[in-house]
């Protein structure tokens, strides 16, 4: 939501537009009803986009009442101009509501079945051993009557780094790097993570939202909050480590580069499955693995666009 409304912001000030925060359209995926308020501060979104591109909290009353004119980019390809393919149907209608070109939407799901799918590993294509039987009832209730991958398919999508690691192999790799045990870790993640045992037995010095937040503040966050709040600690951490690179983690590892706080590992899941492929274990696989992330640990380099436009004056 962040990029795409970043996106807007540019948007509105190629076509010199005026902006109307933006209501979520996410009840369905959240089963909230949060809005632009109950995440960002909408005060100081005004204060900083003044002179940049003017912003309004409500539609102004002459045309509150019409339904917006859908322009739909996120089906566009190749090269896309919004001044050439957009500014017409501003200028037309005065007031138009933008699928931005890079929007990405996932199935629906039950809550049920949406955490459980989450943490099947994306659609559970993949066949994990060793996990518990309370854990494999979830990924089979999850799949449906879709079949696991399996034999030279599971292998190949598995060593093209597609899998994400589980807690135990999360553990792992980082005793790889020799992080102390007793590190202070925060756990950014949705709720009803499987398996969290296999990390949290080993690095047991560990924090969730849940854990900062009564009970009854915790169920009173819609999901949009949660997310803001491991966000926020995110981009404020000592380091950051990502076990999977998603939408999430490229916003935290761009805006921790911008913040100058470079202390950003992404986990190489390609490495891991290719060393466990070969067969390596214990001594051998941590030695791979301290191999493999020992340059960008070292270093510890934050990610962003090799283009980035952060030093630019706007």
């Amino acid at each position: 939501m962040r990029r795409d409304f970043c996106d807007g912001v540019g948007i509105a000030r190629l076509l010199n537009a005026t902006l109307v925060l933006p209501k979520f359209e996410v009840a369905a995926y959240w089963n909230e009803s949060s809005g632009f308020a109950d995440v960002f501060d909408v005060d100081y979104l005004i204060q900083q986009m003044n002179g940049f591109v003017k912003v309004v909290e409500e539609l102004p009353a002459e045309i509150a009442s019409k339904e917006p004119v859908q322009v739909d980019c996120s089906k566009r390809k190749g090269q896309f101009d919004y001044a050439e393919s957009v500014l017409p149907s501003l200028l037309k209608h005065d007031y138009i509501s933008l699928t931005p070109a890079m929007s990405q939407r996932r199935d629906r799901y039950p809550l049920h079945a949406k955490a459980a799918l989450c943490q099947a590993c994306y659609n559970a294509q993949c066949e994990y051993s060793g996990l518990s039987s309370s854990s494999m009832e979830a990924i089979e209730a999850s799949r449906g009557d879709r079949k696991p991958w399996t034999g030279e398919s599971a292998r190949v999508w598995r060593n093209r780094g597609k899998c994400p690691l589980t807690p135990k192999e999360t553990a792992f790799v980082l005793q790889s790097l020799s992080i102390p045990t007793n590190t202070n870790i925060y756990l950014a993640a949705g709720d009803g993570l499987m398996e969290l045992e296999g990390l949290t037995s080993v690095y047991t010095s560990f924090s969730t939202k849940g854990t900062f937040l009564s009970g009854k503040e915790f169920a009173s966050m819609h999901g949009n909050t949660k997310a803001a709040l491991d966000y926020y600690v995110s981009i404020n951490s000592d380091s950051y480590i990502a076990t999977y690179f998603g939408n999430m983690d490229k916003m935290v590892a761009a805006m921790r580069a911008f913040k100058g706080l470079f202390k950003t590992l992404l986990l190489s899941r390609r490495a891991f499955a290719e060393f466990t492929a070969q067969g390596l274990q214990g001594n051998e696989l941590r030695e791979a693995l301290w191999k493999v992330h020992r340059d960008d640990f070292v270093m510890g380099r934050g990610s962003a666009l090799p283009d980035c436009f952060c030093g630019f004056k706007l």
